[in-house]
């Protein structure tokens, strides 16, 4: 197991970027920069050792700007939507950019991952920490918040995200990895024949803005219901009202969980080509399946190449959407002399 550090050029702002390269001894190599703690690829050996990059994203720093649509980055304060950029805490309502249609998206128009992470290498653990404080009233947001991001590799093919933060006052907090999946390889076109399960039994449906309507609802007897493996096309254009909200898959699902904050099994996803399996495990509540919807084929990727229309798929581990809006759902308010911690598992076979 080994970590590399090198200079990765600049990024939109012309700040210095480095790019940090993970691997281990079974062929499973990680490469992220601290700008946006992006994870920039992610090569895996398939069924015959033949080895692919298999997250959606750019050659260079500079190229990660700000129409990109959040590949493989970190992002917060808030991950997710809040409704109307509007949330009132402890009496005091707080204004947001509207960076999505009416709403606010994963932290406002320059979240946490637009900007310049500190990072540290830990060689004994095969990991990278990085570090961001983001200011009292950053993006709209009350209070300071640190946070503390460590990506490690595993000689078991894991790729664990752990994550801690830490208040001055109190604040929304919501923070997720937003990498673009496709097991075929990044540049293999879309992802409908890949195969997927999500341990949920329950889903949030949500307006045409994407903001949950405040209800979780049964997944069972809908194009929602991935308790058991079904290939990603195969449902994706049914005629149901939430797919056409979202042009596709675009949710929120409130994961089977046997204990809050456990760490627990969240989702498979297989390609049966390639023979590449991950599977996903998450201390959060809930998991955003999003499948690159708004991808046209306009945008160039790693290599040149051009990424089509659900070319790559989510699986952003989270907090529900809208949580500072909606009381019912799992608190999302990181209060002074508390500590926010999560962890999420990402495991090749």
């Amino acid at each position: 197991m080994a970590v590399h550090k090198e200079a990765f050029g600049k990024n939109q702002f012309g700040q210095a970027v480095d790019l940090f390269t993970l691997t281990n001894r079974n062929g499973l190599k990680v490469r992220i920069m601290n700008h946006g703690g992006t994870i920039v690829s992610l090569e895996t050996p398939d069924r015959h050792g033949h080895v692919a990059d298999i997250v959606l994203g750019h050659d260079t720093a500079a190229e990660y700007v700000q129409a990109t649509p959040c590949f493989g980055c970190v992002v917060g304060r808030f991950a997710n939507r809040i409704k109307d950029g509007k949330f009132t805490l402890a009496g005091k309502t707080y204004t947001l950019a509207r960076n999505n249609g009416p709403n606010s998206l994963h932290g406002g128009l320059r979240g946490f991952d637009k900007v310049i992470w500190a990072a540290k290498i830990s060689a004994d653990e095969n990991a990278v920490r990085m570090t961001y404080v983001s200011a009292d009233g950053e993006e709209g947001f009350p209070g300071e918040v640190k946070t503390v991001m460590t990506y490690t590799l595993t000689e078991a093919g894991e790729l664990k995200i752990d994550y801690t933060a830490e208040a001055n006052a109190a604040t929304p907090y919501n923070i997720t990895n937003h990498s673009y999946f496709n097991l075929a390889g990044h540049h293999a076109g879309a992802v409908g024949r890949q195969i997927l399960t999500i341990h949920a039994d329950t889903f949030l449906p949500a307006d045409e803005t994407a903001i949950p309507y405040g209800r979780e609802a049964a997944v069972e007897g809908t194009p929602f219901d991935f308790r058991t493996p079904h290939a990603i096309s195969e449902r994706i254009d049914a005629e149901h009202e939430q797919l056409r909200f979202g042009n596709g898959y675009d949710h929120n699902f409130c994961l089977n969980k046997k204990s809050e904050g456990g760490l627990s099994f969240a989702a498979r996803a297989e390609d049966p080509d390639s023979g590449r399996v991950m599977e996903v495990y998450t201390t959060e509540p809930g998991v955003q399946f999003y499948t690159g919807n708004f991808l046209d084929g306009t945008l160039t990727g790693k290599g040149g190449c051009r990424y089509v229309r659900r070319g790559g798929f989510c699986l952003e581990t989270q907090h529900y959407p809208d949580s500072p809006n909606q009381p019912q759902f799992p608190n999302t308010i990181l209060h002074p002399g508390k500590v926010f911690r999560s962890q999420t598992v990402y495991k090749f076979i």
